[in-house]
């Protein structure tokens, strides 16, 4: 009889070794970290954006406010209720809220219109507030609006 050899990959030449799933597709070693970096940077990135935005919403707000009340002080001297020349008022008071006085207008029947300007930091720049205050209209007439 003649015996047929049969191969066995079991044998000492050919150990069955279960093949490592990281050594089938070595290319894909350390994506996971890349990824990781990626997504980190990404939040970053949103996180400063957001702070930015915040910081600009306050600038604005802080010189509207300014404005405000320089118009108000302004408009009371111009009114005579309080001494002094009412866009000098309004340039006191826009320093006092660290503003800078741009434009200054006295308008009709005591009202006055002021512009200012304060620093929102080197990124932002500059922001403005623009408001006007006087009287109500019909105030010395006697008449309701």
């Amino acid at each position: 009889m003649t015996s047929v050899a049969v191969r066995n990959h079991a044998s000492p030449r050919y150990p069955h070794v279960p093949r490592d799933p990281c050594r089938r597709r070595p290319r894909e070693r350390g994506s996971g970290t890349v990824l990781a970096l990626g997504l980190g940077l990404l939040v970053i990135m949103a996180t400063v954006l957001l702070l930015l935005l915040a910081q600009s919403a306050v600038a604005a707000s802080k010189a509207a406010a300014a404005a405000d009340l320089a118009a108000l002080a302004a408009a009371d001297a111009a009114r005579g209720i309080t001494p002094g020349e009412p866009c000098t008022v309004a340039r006191q008071v826009a320093l006092q809220n660290n503003a800078t006085l741009v434009a200054c207008i006295e308008g009709p029947d005591a009202t006055v219109q002021v512009r200012t300007q304060l620093s929102a930091g080197p990124v932002l720049g500059t922001a403005t507030g623009l408001a006007r205050a006087g009287p109500p209209p019909g105030s010395g007439k006697g008449s309701l609006p």
